[in-house]
């Protein structure tokens, strides 16, 4: 085993044992460390800004797009907004030791399941440090033990969070190494790490679409995870047309480099002949560049030419497909063929078609006259979410504290045996 496969291995062992520890704490407890990290993070912004002003300094020397920068950055405004997103977790309900639905079996015996800790989760993400602050602090609150690696870029800056979060640890008389930290930048950390299904329980990958598929291809750990975000919207016949430019022009424009961004947007052909010229108009104007379909092109003549390519594109900027479709069931099935079981929406005045895209599309999320841009675990009253996952088992959508905890049962009885 290598020096570095050693050190990772160590770090395996310690969240371990760690996790077994966390699990038994307190609420309150759990509480008070989260509490006092928000207040470290506000006293120390002094010395992470300037730890992070290393990164900063790296990667432009590196030629990191503006983009990657922007999410790299660590300014006193998003030191504040980290710190109460740490007391907005310490706000929420613990998930670890609810009893759910007990019921009694004909033979007496009470069967019921109480929510417990996944155990170790190990956490690989790209450039925002705001993503070691968020895990950590969901990781705490669900009961759960973190190995946290960041990326490279911001080394730094992800050393500095980790050194303050331990030492809140051990004064609050937590596990330091429920917090742990991959210091080693060396790509084979990453291997290594995805390697020790003896002790840890679930990778979550947070990044881009290679990022993701490469954790996939080496861990030996399950993987909770969202290859990318091609999200639709669907314009119905009849639909209110003031109320579907502003959805599509928010799920568009809003942010478009996030993954519940609109990237296709399917419009009834009864609807497009009117609702095309509006939307592009708003589109255009917002800088939106447009790539249609024969039939979209035959409106807007202005607009690119869409290739097969197009329809499974993630842009993640202001680039949009545009499909003109027969009606609902041709819709669904483009979604069915080209989503990713992401994000969908439709915007519609018919409340028996609403009823049938909300069951009939298979997505994480699924709406009816409101932005694809809603699927976000602050959004949808999660409070905070660790990521989003396209996968089934064992989330489905965005992951905040209950979905970083499973269930096991419970049974209470009086004597009873088996025949």
């Amino acid at each position: 085993m290598t020096e570095i496969a050693n050190q990772i291995a160590l770090l395996g062992r310690q969240a371990k044992a760690a996790s077994l520890v966390l699990a038994q704490v307190s609420t309150e407890a759990k509480n008070r460390a989260l509490t006092a990290m928000a207040e470290a993070l506000k006293a120390n912004r002094e010395m992470l800004i300037r730890e992070n002003g290393r990164d900063l300094e790296q990667a432009r020397a590196n030629g990191l797009s503006p983009a990657m920068i922007d999410r790299l950055t660590l300014s006193e405004a998003t030191i504040a907004g980290m710190a109460q997103g740490l007391a907005e977790v310490a706000a929420l309900p613990d998930p670890v030791g609810r009893v759910l639905a007990m019921e009694r079996r004909p033979n007496g015996l009470q069967v019921g399941r109480m929510r417990i800790p996944l155990g170790v989760i190990g956490i690989i993400y790209e450039s925002r440090p705001n993503v070691t602050v968020d895990a950590a602090a969901l990781c705490l609150k669900s009961g759960n033990a973190a190995i946290l690696r960041g990326g490279s870029e911001a080394i730094h800056s992800n050393r500095a969070l980790a050194a303050l979060f331990r030492q809140v640890l051990k004064e609050t008389g937590l596990p330091e190494e429920a917090i742990q930290l991959v210091s080693v930048t060396d790509r084979q950390a990453v291997h290594a790490m995805l390697q020790l299904e003896e002790y840890i329980d679930v990778i979550i990958p947070r990044g881009g679409e290679e990022l993701i598929r490469a954790v996939v291809r080496d861990s030996r750990i399950p993987v909770i995870k969202h290859y990318k975000g091609v999200c639709h919207v669907f314009i119905d016949e009849g639909a209110d047309f003031t109320m579907a430019v502003n959805i599509c022009m928010n799920a568009k424009t809003q942010r478009p480099g996030v993954c519940n961004a609109m990237e296709t947007l399917l419009v009834h052909e009864a609807a497009a002949p009117a609702f095309l010229p509006l939307v592009a108009e708003s589109l255009i104007k917002a800088g939106v560049v447009l790539r249609g379909c024969e039939r979209t092109r035959a409106i807007l003549p202005a607009a690119e030419v869409a290739t097969e390519e197009d329809w499974g594109r993630e842009y993640l900027e202001l680039i949009l497909a545009v499909r003109v479709v027969k009606d609902m069931d041709e819709a669904m099935t483009h979604i069915a063929r080209y989503g990713s079981l992401h994000t969908e929406a439709i915007v519609t005045e018919h409340y028996e078609r609403a009823q049938r895209f909300l069951k009939e599309v298979n997505s994480s999320a699924v709406l009816v006259n409101a932005s694809t841009r809603f699927n976000d675990g602050s959004e949808l009253g999660l409070g905070a979410e660790i990521g989003i996952s396209t996968t089934k088992l064992h989330a489905f959508g965005p992951m905040g504290l209950e979905e970083l905890t499973t269930s096991k049962f419970i049974v209470y009885g009086n004597g009873q045996s088996r025949a």
